[in-house]
């Protein structure tokens, strides 16, 4: 099954701009191929504004969010990379979603992984109870 993460970016940009709001997202940068102006990385992330009117040729495609933007007054194409994007949210209100640093894909029945059906889940192990005696 392909990765829920390009779409819910679709949805809650589109979300967020009919709302009149700015979506901005932020990026990890650790990746070779995420191509964003390294001036402005803090961290190994950088926030970028995605709203219509800072960016030119905006995709928000399956494998990668690329656009046009200019940054001190110098043109660059950005290019991230899905698996880059760590959030998306409108900056006047925080709303938006987080997703995680790993792949939000569930590992394929066919890959080798075998859950052993027979066991349930594990009883927890057994504890004495206290014992009190009285001393005199």
């Amino acid at each position: 099954m392909t990765s829920s993460r390009p779409y819910l970016i679709r949805a809650l940009y589109e979300w967020i701009v009919d709302n009149g709001f700015t979506p901005y997202m932020l990026v990890d940068t650790s990746l070779d191929v995420v191509e964003v102006p390294r001036a402005f990385v803090e961290n190994g992330r950088i926030i970028l504004n995605i709203s219509p009117e800072a960016t030119h040729s905006l995709v928000l495609g399956n494998e990668a969010v690329t656009f046009n933007a200019r940054f001190s007054g110098t043109a660059m194409d950005v290019h991230v990379p899905v698996v880059s994007v760590l959030a998306i949210y409108a900056r006047e209100n925080g709303q938006g979603m987080m997703f995680g640093d790993q792949d939000d894909t569930p590992p394929d029945p066919g890959s080798g992984t075998k859950i052993d059906s027979d066991k349930g889940p594990k009883a927890p192990p057994e504890t004495k109870r206290p014992n009190l005696k009285i001393v005199k």
